[in-house]
C-alpha cells in the first residue's frame, strides 16, 4: 500500500562493530519501505569498514582519544557537528548501538531514540520519555533504569543479527601471507581507551604474545583499534613482526572471515568474542572490565573461557588444531526480524501510526 509520507531513521555507527551490525538492519528497513539516513565517526575502523560493507553513509566528526575532558568534548563538539544535517533531514527516530553524541542531540531536538546495548556496565545518559532500549535476553531488564514498558529484550546476541549472512573466503590467507600448515590465532587487544578499561588486561595481552609467540607454527594474526596501537606492538614484539609471527593487517579486513580460518580466538574486547561464540570457534576473554551477563552466559555454557591471570593464559589456552568441516554457523535470522519489527513498530507508534501498513511484519 502506498505511504503517506516515507518514514525516515537516523542510524549513528560510532564504533567498529555497529557497521555489521546495521547493515542487514538497514538493509531490511529499505525493504520495507523505511529511508536510512547513515552517519558515521570517524574513530578504529569504521571507515574502512563502511566501505567494505558498501555502506552510504556521511562520516561526521571523530574519536578524540581517553581522556575524560577531551571524551566530554569530543561527544559535545560531534553533538554540534551532527545538528544541522539532522535539523535538515528531519528523521522521524534515531537508532544507534550506544552513540552517546546522537544520544544528545536527539535529545535537544526532540527525536524519539532507540538505543541497542548488550553490555550493562556503561555510563549511562539521562533518558527522556521518548527513549527505548533494545537488550539481549541474557540482560536482565532489571539492569536498565527506565520504564520497562521502554526495554525490548531479543533472542540471543546481538552478533546473531549478521553471523548468519557470513560466507566464509578462503583467499584471506593469501591476502595475509599465512602459510597453509600454520595454527592460525586472531588476537585483538585490549580497548585501552574505553572507560571500563582494566589495565590486567594489558598484562594478559603481553602474556599471551610472549606465550604464544614462541611457539613453533603458529602464527598471531592481531587487530589493533587504531594506528597507535599497532605502532605499540611493533614497538614491544619487533622480532615477532619482522619474523611474520605476528601479521597485523595493513588494511581493514572482514573479521568474521578472518576467525572462521583461524584456530581459536583471544580477545580483550566483547565483540570479538561474542562474534567466535556464534561462529562456534573456541575464544578466550582477556578482558577484565565488569564482566557483563553476556558474557556470563557464555563462560556458564561453554562458549567463552575468561582468562583472569597469567597463570590462565598458559594453562588454560589449548592451542590446537580446529575442525573446520563442522559448520558451527546459525543460519536463522529470528534475532534480525525480531529487532527490525521492534524499530517498525515504535516508529510507527511515535508518529500516529501512519504510513507503513502491511509493512511491520513478513
Amino acid at each position: 500500500m502506498a505511504t503517506s509520507k516515507q518514514k525516515k531513521i537516523w542510524v549513528d555507527l560510532d564504533n567498529s562493530p555497529h557497521v555489521p551490525l546495521f547493515k542487514p538492519i538497514i538493509d531490511e528497513l529499505s525493504h520495507r519501505g523505511y529511508d536510512c539516513m547513515v552517519t558515521s565517526r570517524d574513530c578504529f575502523q569504521v571507515a574502512g569498514l563502511v566501505d567494505l560493507y558498501g555502506l552510504k553513509c556521511k562520516t561526521i566528526g571523530k574519536h578524540y582519544g581517553k581522556h575524560t575532558l577531551l571524551k566530554l568534548f569530543g561527544l559535545v563538539y560531534r553533538g554540534a557537528q551532527l545538528a544541522p544535517p539532522v535539523i535538515r533531514a528531519k528523521p522521524d527516530i534515531a537508532i544507534s548501538h550506544g552513540s552517546r553524541s546522537q544520544h544528545l542531540v536527539s535529545q535537544l531536538l526532540g527525536i524519539p531514540l532507540i538505543t541497542m546495548m548488550d553490555y550493562e556496565h556503561v555510563t549511562f545518559m539521562p533518558f527522556a520519555d521518548n527513549s527505548w532500549f533494545f537488550i539481549p535476553e541474557y540482560v536482565p531488564k532489571e539492569a536498565i533504569h527506565m520504564d520497562r514498558s521502554h526495554v525490548s529484550q531479543y533472542p540471543g546476541l546481538k552478533e546473531d543479527v549478521y553471523v548468519p549472512n557470513f560466507k566464509p573466503d578462503p583467499t584471506i590467507l593469501k591476502e595475509l601471507g599465512i602459510k597453509a600448515d600454520n595454527l592460525i590465532v586472531t588476537v585483538r587487544p585490549p580497548a585501552t581507551e574505553a572507560h571500563y578499561h582494566n589495565p590486567e588486561s594489558e598484562v594478559l595481552f603481553a602474556e599471551v604474545m610472549n606465550y604464544l609467540g614462541a611457539m613453533d607454527h603458529v602464527t598471531l594474526v592481531l587487530l589493533p583499534r587504531n594506528d597507535a596501537q599497532a605502532g605499540m606492538i611493533r614497538e614491544h614484539w619487533p622480532h615477532l613482526v619482522s619474523g611474520r609471527k605476528v601479521i597485523i593487517p595493513d588494511h581493514v579486513i572482514n573479521g568474521l572471515n578472518l576467525m572462521w580460518h583461524s584456530d581459536l580466538v583471544i580477545s580483550g574486547g566483547g565483540t570479538m568474542n561474542r562474534e567466535a561464540a556464534a561462529l562456534g570457534i573456541p575464544v578466550y576473554s582477556i578482558f577484565r572490565g565488569p564482566t557483563g551477563a553476556v558474557d556470563h552466559y557464555l563462560a556458564e555454557h561453554g562458549r567463552l573461557l575468561m582468562l583472569e591471570s597469567p597463570a590462565d593464559v598458559r594453562e588454560k589456552i589449548r592451542v590446537e588444531r580446529r575442525d573446520r568441516s563442522r559448520d558451527g554457523i546459525s543460519h536463522n535470522g529470528a534475532v534480525l526480524n525480531r529487532i527490525v519489527d521492534e524499530i517498525v513498530r515504535i516508529t510507527d507508534s511515535c508518529n500516529g501510526g501512519n504510513g507503513h501498513n502491511g509493512h511491520n511484519s513478513h
